[in-house]
């Protein structure tokens, strides 16, 4: 749906004030732990609607109503429907701040998505979608708090296409400026303008001195406006109160409003006390924004790609004249497919393509499957090679972050096909340079070509920097003057400041020595401006060419990819050849590696030839701990996130399911390092933490015991009592909830034969740990691996 004005873009100049927390000032005035704060707009609507009364009446602009918890599944058992929560929520603000406009507030759904979790795409966007039609009295969509960019994919999808309202959406960040599945507030900005939100905004995470560095990276990458609602610095665990008083919570905010963030409120612990102070601190302030750099960004969740340097883009993932490929088709091989992408990677392709149209395959079935399945595995951005607008629009709905489309023409019944859907999932799109009657023969009109293309993107809302010209290439065996020609026409446009593609195998098909040959012109392409190349990376004739021009143009800092990537030891005139690194090297053996990669197929299948010739003991201390214990450092350095270490974690679980088979046929006993009991505390509804703890937990060998969330203390003691455990986990998120935490430590360490605690969340603390008796602060699901290892003596 087409939206109504921007409500965010302010003519005069002037900050929009948003409002502070409703759960801290529900908390204040005696919302008591457990109560699921959404449900008080019926039960109680007094005490929200003087919460809205208060926020109105400091300042706010935009009051957001109290529904942020408010989606089907969290209601299901409540006796209320989702429309007459909704409803009530915004007829609250109506009341309470008649002056003010009504944001219906939106956050995450607690679950999370494939392939981290078992919630689809799909599901995730129909939860959203009947949000957002049960709100369709506010005035404008809040999505927030979100950590996940699918997830917040799927929110923005259900709100344009199931309202007209302007949405803002935000997302929330940690210390090492990534979200908690490892996005980066360029991907964000990036994703998100490009599908059509009409506000980006950082909300939550921590105090607003964090949040500066990110919100400049956002006010960076979107022409949009931007919005900040930080916490008001951190909790304290025992009374939860925030570490940041007003005035400083609005002095550590201005470097952001001075850099043009011209939305702004509060989230945790703010007040509003807190909102008027800022309105007081920004009445007179002019912004000076920081300009948004237009550039061509392509992304995945987790990896971007700016085509301002030589991005190679690989191209084995397409069935032309591959019977093996074709084969994997029809049987559905995924596991080959994604072996096939992650040599790329390995050989350097900074992009993928992704061709799946074959005789007798049902693209549009088989195309969005496929990007799934690689994207689970491969952080590289893909680009989707398709002529069939249906099979692309499936693909580009479940993509999770801005791909490339490969590909539209200067012919108008392609433009008009496939450019809507370009600019609605907003992605890039490869234009080549050919019309009705075909390829032109002329660099002059192939230039024509892609001006058509650039004028019919430019219409269509499609930034010209998110449109890259193919030249075409065509074989010299048969056409030879036609190379000069694409050089030409390659060395115009880049001039012109347009980015081009080109597939470059096509120019020496026919002939002898093609590597020598492709090497050679994509050299000249390359020099002509060319700055992705559709190639096979794997070729080292091709690599080499790679390296080496990205060596002498300067790409290749002190030439330290050419050095690490040559057969050859440095120095002399004669080439030595460096020795052979072993396949057992830092990545291990190629189970190891398997399970690392999180390659499920691959690893259970190695597994089974494994246990053939050896015992399962053996397997699990020689391959798989070793194997994880390099996950979990990984994970712990920055080097991977947390989809690839639950992507290794469900590899590794294959390997153990194939232990538990082989060992029930011989009949020997499970393996299990341990039983360990998980929970989250009473009046505490969030578990994703757990959750994802727990399957860490058991992909090392531990037997899990998971008691769930809203967890009573009496539970707990006695499953801990029935199965003598020795160790228990406890999560909390919300500080309303601690007092659980440390009655349930108190009642375990009250047994006669006490179990070790270990203890984490969000308002968790090493310092709280240790003041309620726990033995273990654990920050992430890793150090819960840790103390399971201390615990059992290992």
């Amino acid at each position: 749906m087409e939206n109504k004005p921007n409500l965010f873009a302010s003519s005069n100049g002037r900050i929009l004030l948003l409002d502070g927390s409703m759960g801290t000032m529900l908390q204040k005035r005696g919302m008591k732990p457990g109560t699921i704060p959404e449900l008080l707009n019926i039960t109680n609507p007094t005490l929200v609607q003087s919460v809205h009364r208060d926020y109105a009446r400091a300042g706010s602009d935009i009051v957001y109503a109290n529904t942020f918890g408010a989606n089907p599944d969290k209601l299901k058992d409540t006796g209320y429907s989702l429309e007459e929560v909704i409803g009530a929520a915004i007829n609250n603000v109506r009341a309470a701040a008649p002056d003010c406009l009504c944001a219906l507030d939106i956050g995450p759904l607690g679950q999370l998505l494939e392939p981290l979790g078992t919630l689809s795409f799909e599901d995730a966007y129909d939860k959203f979608a009947a949000i957002v039609r049960a709100g369709k009295a506010a005035d404008l969509i809040v999505i927030e708090t979100m950590a996940d960019l699918y997830e917040t994919k799927a929110a923005l999808l259900a709100a344009k296409e199931n309202s007209d309202l302007p949405v803002l959406v935000s997302m929330t960040f940690q210390e090492d400026g990534r979200t908690f599945t490892g996005t980066t507030p360029e991907i964000f900005a990036r994703t998100m303008t490009g599908l059509g939100a009409d506000c980006l905004g950082i909300n939550c995470s921590a105090g607003p001195d964090t949040l500066v560095p990110l919100l400049k990276e956002v006010l960076a990458n979107t022409h949009l406006p931007v919005a900040a609602k930080p916490n008001a610095g951190l909790p304290d665990p025992r009374d939860g109160s925030y570490s940041l008083s007003d005035t400083q919570f609005v002095q550590d905010l201005l470097p952001a409003l001075k850099a043009g963030v011209t939305v702004a409120g509060g989230c945790c612990g703010t007040t509003p006390e807190t909102i008027k102070t800022l309105k007081a601190a920004v009445t007179d302030l002019q912004p000076d924004r920081i300009p948004c750099e237009p550039k061509s960004v392509v992304c995945s969740a987790l990896q971007s790609v700016t085509a301002d340097h030589v991005c190679p883009i690989g191209e084995r993932l397409n069935p032309t004249g591959k019977k093996r490929f074709q084969q994997a088709l029809k049987d559905r091989d995924f596991a080959w497919l994604i072996s096939q992408a992650l040599e790329q990677v390995e050989a350097g392709a900074a992009i993928l393509d992704l061709n799946v149209g074959a005789p007798g395959i049902d693209e549009t079935a088989l195309l969005p499957e496929a990007v799934k399945r690689i994207q689970s595995v491969v952080d590289v951005p893909l680009q989707l090679d398709s002529s069939n607008p249906a099979a692309l629009e499936a693909a580009l709905r479940v993509y999770n972050g801005k791909p490339s489309v490969n590909s539209v023409s200067a012919e108008q019944e392609k433009l008009k096909a496939v450019l809507p859907l370009v600019k609605r999932y907003g992605a890039s799109v490869v234009g080549l340079a050919l019309d009705e009657e075909g390829i032109p023969k002329t660099a002059e009109k192939r230039l024509e070509n892609a001006d058509k293309i650039l004028q019919a993107c430019e219409q269509a809302g499609i930034a010209r920097e998110d449109v890259w010209i193919d030249c075409l290439s065509l074989t010299v065996s048969a056409q030879q003057e036609q190379a000069m020609e694409t050089l030409k026409a390659i060395r115009t446009l880049s001039d012109r400041g347009i980015q081009t593609t080109l597939g470059v195998s096509n120019i020496s098909f026919g002939l002898p020595d093609r590597g020598l040959l492709t090497a050679t012109f994509l050299t000249m392409a390359m020099t002509a401006g060319m700055r992705l190349p559709i190639v096979n990376v794997n070729n080292p004739q091709i690599r080499g060419t790679l390296d080496a021009f990205m060596v002498l143009n300067g790409q290749d800092a002190n030439a330290r990819v050419f050095i690490d990537s040559s057969p050859h030891e440095m120095g002399g005139n004669s080439p030595v050849t460096k020795p052979v690194k072993s396949d057992a090297g830092s990545n291990g053996t190629p189970l190891s590696q398997a399970i690392q990669k999180g390659l499920k197929d691959e690893a259970a299948a190695l597994a089974r030839d494994y246990l053939k010739t050896r015992d399962s003991l053996e397997l699990t201390e020689e391959e798989l701990i070793p194997a994880l214990d390099q996950v979990g450092k990984d994970y712990e350095t920055g080097v991977i996130f947390l989809p690839q270490l639950l992507q290794a974690a469900s590899a590794a679980q294959s390997v153990f399911e194939e232990i538990r088979t082989k060992n029930a046929q011989s009949g020997g006993s499970q393996v299990s390092r341990g039983t360990i009991v998980m929970a989250t505390v009473k009046g505490d509804i969030h578990d994703i933490g757990k959750n994802i703890a727990s399957t860490i937990l058991e992909t090392y060998g531990y037997q899990v015991l998971d008691l769930g969330r809203d967890v009573d203390p009496a539970v707990i003691v006695q499953t801990v009592k029935e199965k003598d455990i020795r160790l228990v986990g406890l999560s909390a998120l919300m500080t309303t909830t601690l007092p659980a935490m440390e009655e349930t430590v108190k009642q375990l360490k009250a047994l006669p034969n006490p179990p070790k605690v270990m203890v984490g969340g969000a308002v968790v603390t090493p310092e709280y740990a240790e003041s309620i008796g726990a033995d273990y602060y654990c920050a992430d699901a890793m150090a819960d691996c840790a103390a399971a290892r201390e615990v059992f003596g290992e």
